[in-house]
């Protein structure tokens, strides 16, 4: 970007703008729900505490072809009732942060192309704490490569003035502490058979939470004739309704490419969690199909 017979007010003025414009971009790469962005590979993609469990490890992975360099922190999100995620600064109300609660170790990470690493996280002083859910979110910030050493760094010209910017790419997971019993309940209700913006099928639902922890499963879809004969019609994992939120909104694509038709028997949706390698069925719901 070349600017010409700007006055030096301007010109900063111009500058301070773009900044901010770039600032709003990386946000949203922030907040992804990929875990392997940026060549950056993460495993597991969240982490919960509860009962005698005070350690657990993260894996990272460099997938990329050049030396990484990640700085690790906490930060604080919402969740809105159509699933996006924005940073905030106070919890909302029914909400706990963790991070007070937490220690991770290293905070700096340096990754060698197809290099892994391990990252510990703790969590401490849980008799502080009173019964309920407490979440933050585990940040990974890619640093920027550096300019190598003895280059110049030219004076700005408010006359003609290039500006570069660089995304700053980051990843987070959440990271939940449960202090005492789980009373949550879940259900599915709002169901209702559309139709995408290239014609295919689209299920949208509405997840209902109570209770004082949030709830995290997959969504298996299918379709049931009167014959009894079923046809597996869509899937999707790791689906969350965190605390505070009440309700979730989601739509789901369909399978159109096994021949099924949408106008007749009904559609079964199942909303499970895996625990241990025992599946547990969290909320179920049908819809009836003309």
């Amino acid at each position: 970007m070349l600017l010409k017979n700007y006055s030096e007010k301007k010109v900063i003025s111009l500058y301070t703008k773009i900044i901010f414009a770039g600032i709003a971009l990386i946000c949203l790469f922030s907040f992804t729900s990929l875990h392997a962005q940026g060549d950056l590979f993460i495993n597991p993609k969240r982490i919960v505490f509860e009962g005698q469990r005070h350690f657990q490890d993260i894996y990272l992975a460099n997938t990329g072809q050049d030396t990484a360099r990640y700085i690790v922190s906490f930060i604080q999100i919402r969740m809105k009732d159509d699933g996006s995620f924005e940073q905030i600064e106070k919890p909302d109300s029914g909400q706990n942060f963790a991070d007070n609660f937490l220690r991770i170790f290293p905070r700096r990470v340096v990754l060698a192309p197809k290099e892994t690493q391990v990252i510990k996280i703790q969590v401490s002083q849980t008799n502080k704490l009173i019964p309920g859910e407490y979440r933050s979110h585990l940040y990974f910030r890619a640093v920027p490569k550096q300019n190598p050493l003895g280059e110049s760094t030219k004076e700005i010209d408010t006359k003609s003035l290039s500006i570069k910017l660089t995304p700053v790419y980051g990843i987070s997971i959440p990271v939940i502490i449960r202090i005492g019993e789980n009373n949550t309940k879940v259900s599915m209700s709002n169901l209702k058979l559309e139709k995408g913006n290239n014609g295919t099928p689209v299920l949208s639902l509405r997840f209902n939470r109570t209770g004082n922890m949030s709830v995290y499963g997959d969504i298996s879809i299918e379709q049931v004739l009167e014959s009894g004969k079923t046809t597996p019609a869509g899937f999707i994992k790791g689906i969350s309704v965190y605390t505070p939120n009440k309700l979730r909104d989601i739509k789901i694509n369909l399978n159109d490419k096994s021949g099924i038709n949408y106008k007749s028997g009904k559609l079964r949706v199942v909303y499970s969690n895996s625990t241990d390698g025992k599946a547990e069925r969290l909320a179920s719901a049908e819809l009836l199909l003309n």
